[in-house]
């Protein structure tokens, strides 16, 4: 059974950095996309970004783009989110996923199953 723990959250400053993690167990991450998502208070998850298995691809949300980098390590079954310039708006729970996904629709985010996640506040 596939595990996703995301970890590096915390507090923030607005235009501040912060880089989540995302590390694999049970499952073959070198041939898995994967996918960052969050979710704000009151609102629905939603897509961030994503990377393919080798990691030659990458895709972002509008919102991101430009600030968040995706990466992963395979040999560390590790993904990584750097989040730059950092917005009281990025405020939310992210969310690593991936394991059984097709990287063309990672945006739905339909998984059966989540980590839980990592909490990101962004303030003053």
């Amino acid at each position: 059974q596939v595990q996703l723990v995301e970890a590096g959250g915390g507090l923030g400053q607005p235009g501040g950095a912060l880089r989540l993690s995302c590390t694999v167990s049970g499952g073959r991450l070198r041939v898995t996309p994967m996918a960052w998502y969050r979710q704000a208070p009151g609102k629905k998850r939603e897509f961030v970004a994503a990377v393919s298995s080798g990691g030659g691809s990458k895709k972002y949300a509008n919102f991101v783009k430009g600030r968040f980098t995706i990466s992963r390590d395979n040999a560390e079954k590790t993904v990584f989110l750097q989040m730059n310039s950092l917005k009281p708006e990025d405020t939310a729970v992210y969310y690593c996923n991936g394991p059984g996904g097709n990287y063309y629709t990672l945006e739905s985010g339909n998984f059966g199953s989540w980590g839980q996640g990592t909490q990101v506040i962004v303030s003053t």
